[in-house]
């Protein structure tokens, strides 16, 4: 088959925020799955030195902040965020919580 199609709310979400997407779609080239923060929380600082994986960030619900290497990005639907590797980054969920969709990949 050409496709698969998933209801993420079907998936199961580790500590109550990540939803591992890749082996429910089949996805075998990067990385995709969504995070949902409630209201107020904080994800945990990290980066991907380590892995050279470069992810992307899509808001798709609520809002907060992205920090990331000393700057604050604003974060709402529509928001499409790049960070390399090395960049330190945290999401914060403002008072609405935050769902975002991270997609992501080593760099080659």
């Amino acid at each position: 088959m050409g496709y698969t199609v998933i209801d993420a709310t079907d998936i199961e979400a580790k500590n109550g925020v990540f939803r591992g997407l890749s082996a429910p779609l089949g996805v075998g080239a990067f990385k995709v799955n969504r995070l949902e923060l409630p209201a107020g929380a904080s994800g945990p600082e990290h980066d991907h030195a380590a892995d050279s994986e470069e992810e992307v960030y899509a808001v798709v619900g609520g809002s907060g902040t992205l920090r990331i290497d000393g700057d604050e990005i604003d974060l709402a639907p529509g928001v499409f965020v790049f960070c390399s590797p090395e960049a330190r980054r945290q999401m914060v969920a403002a008072d609405d919580g935050l769902v975002w969709i991270g997609i992501g990949a080593a760099r080659t």
